[in-house]
C-alpha cells in the first residue's frame, strides 16, 4: 500500500507498506535511489515482517522542493515515516549515504531496536570533508555529469562481477537527475561528522558490506557500542541488487540474531 508522511519541513515523503509481523523493517535507499531498490527484500521478508520501503525527499515519489538539504532533515524524513506506521518495534536499514541518516534518525525514534547498514560507514575515522568531496566528486559532476556517471563513478561503485544489467539500470536512474540536483542531494553527507552521532547510538548496529573495499571494525567499534559486519563476496556498492539471494540470506540471519 502506497502512503505519504509529512517531514518536519512539510515535504511529503512517499513510502510503501506491506507484509505482516510484529517487527517493522524500514528500508532507506542511498544516493539517487528509490524504494524499489528493496523489492527483492520485500518479497523475501513480507511473510514474517512488516516491510516499509521509503523514498527520501528529493528521491522517487517524495517531494523535491526542500529549501535547504541537511542531514537532520533526511533523518526527519525517516522519523516521519516511522511515526506514521505506528509500530512498537522497528529495525532501520540504510544503504550508502543513508547509513549516516539512519544513525541520526535512530536517536529521534524511541522504538528503533537495531540498525542494519548496507555497504556504508566502513570506517568512521576515514570520511570525506566537504572540500574533498568538492575536489574529488562534485567538480566532475558539474563539468560532465554523464561522463562522471559512466566513466568515473564505476571505479567506486561497481566490481568486475557487477551484473551489466544492474550497472545499466543504476546509471540510467542516476542520469534522470541534473548535476546540481545530484550534488545538492549528496552534499549534506559531507557537512557533518557522524562520529559524534555514532557515539550516542546504544542499540545494536550490524552491517552487510561488499568486499570491494575493506571494513575497519576496530575504528567503528570505537564509536558504536555494539557493531559487527558480514561481507558479500564479489559485489560492488549495491549487494542487495547485485546478489539478492546471498544478501537476503545474510539479512535474514541478522534479523534472527537481533530478535
Amino acid at each position: 500500500m502506497e502512503k505519504y508522511a509529512q517531514s518536519s519541513d512539510g515535504q511529503n515523503i512517499h513510502y510503501k507498506e506491506s507484509g505482516q509481523g510484529n517487527t517493522s523493517i524500514l528500508f532507506v535507499h542511498g544516493w539517487l535511489g528509490n524504494e524499489e531498490w528493496w523489492n527483492s527484500q520485500q518479497e523475501y521478508l513480507k511473510d514474517h515482517y512488516q516491510v516499509i520501503q521509503m523514498d527520501l525527499a528529493g528521491h522517487g515519489k517524495s517531494d523535491a522542493s526542500r529549501n535547504e538539504w541537511k542531514s537532520e532533515l533526511y533523518a526527519d524524513d525517516i522519523k516521519a515515516v516511522a511515526n506514521q506506521i505506528n509500530s512498537s518495534e522497528i529495525i532501520l536499514v540504510g544503504h550508502s549515504m543513508s547509513g549516516a541518516y539512519v544513525l541520526e534518525a535512530s536517536l529521534k525514534i524511541p522504538n528503533v531496536k537495531a540498525l542494519i547498514l548496507v555497504d556504508t560507514i566502513k570506517d568512521l575515522d576515514e570520511a570525506f570533508t566537504e572540500e574533498q568531496a568538492e575536489q574529488i566528486l562534485f567538480v566532475h559532476y558539474r563539468n560532465d555529469f554523464k561522463n562522471a556517471v559512466e566513466n568515473i563513478l564505476p571505479q567506486y561503485l561497481f566490481s568486475k562481477e557487477t551484473p551489466p544489467e544492474v550497472k545499466q539500470k543504476l546509471q540510467n536512474e542516476f542520469l534522470q537527475n541534473t548535476s546540481e540536483t545530484a550534488i545538492n542531494l549528496l552534499r549534506p553527507l559531507y557537512k557533518t561528522d557522524f562520529r559524534e552521532t555514532a557515539s550516542k547510538v546504544q542499540i545494536p548496529v550490524r552491517a552487510i558490506n561488499s568486499d570491494n573495499f575493506p571494513t575497519n571494525i576496530e575504528n567503528n567499534r570505537k564509536y558504536l557500542k555494539d557493531y559487527n559486519y558480514v561481507e558479500v563476496a564479489g559485489t560492488g556498492h549495491y549487494p542487495m541488487l547485485e546478489n539478492p539471494k546471498e544478501f537476503n540470506r545474510i539479512l535474514h540471519d541478522i534479523l534472527k540474531e537481533l530478535s
